[in-house]
């Protein structure tokens, strides 16, 4: 037995509560910005956020509404998106309070910040990875509007490298669920991936007996 939920019929937040609940764990975007005129460094985490493109290297976001991120990256066309790790849970956790347009989350947070690279955001000194980005395009889909960024640096602390390769157990990377909820790094499993070829010959193996 499954319970029906249609979203013609629901409140648009109701429905987005069920949507949360379910697409999970979702990676956290931890979204750096500055104002226009560059004297502001602004701070905010996004959960709708992956990889939209290989070659050339793009990510994505969803802005829910038209929030100090977006409206930043839209007027100066750059961003850095800085690693969520579990050590940080509740600095994460307090930049996404709606602070009034122009207070900088760095500085009333009281987050350690540093110089970019490539783009005019500052980095979160204490995030393990760093994406610099500029602007590729936007999409505006009803009350949301998704944001392509082309990465131009990605910069990765040395302590979370293993074999010149990230290392997801020192990453210790932060998720969102449903409600209130985050999710913490948990276990590891790994497998590879079955060639056409070896399915193949699988099969015939296991049909000969």
């Amino acid at each position: 037995m499954r319970v029906d939920f249609d979203p013609r019929t629901m409140p648009s937040s109701a429905f987005y509560r069920l949507l949360t609940a379910v697409v999970v764990p979702r990676p956290i975007a931890w979204i750096s910005t500055v104002t226009p005129d560059g004297e502001t460094a602004n701070l905010a985490p996004h959960s709708f956020f992956t990889i939209a493109c290989v070659s050339p290297p793009v990510v994505q976001f969803t802005s829910v509404g038209r929030k100090d991120t977006l409206r930043n990256i839209e007027a100066t066309g750059s961003f850095v998106v800085n690693f969520a790790p579990e050590h940080l849970f509740e600095q994460i956790n307090a930049t996404a309070t709606d602070f009034p347009r122009g207070v900088s989350e760095f500085e009333a947070v009281g987050i350690a910040q540093e110089p970019s690279l490539r783009v005019k955001p500052p980095r979160v000194a204490g995030s393990p990875v760093a994406l610099e980005c500029e602007l590729h395009s936007t999409v505006l889909l009803g009350d949301s509007t998704v944001v392509f960024g082309r990465v131009l640096h990605a910069a990765v602390d040395e302590d979370v490298m293993t074999d010149g390769h990230p290392e997801v157990t020192a990453l210790r990377p932060l998720t969102r669920l449903g409600k209130d909820e985050w999710g913490t790094f948990g276990g590891v499993r790994e497998i590879s991936r079955v060639p056409y070829t070896r399915w193949q010959e699988d099969s015939d193996a296991r049909r000969r007996g």
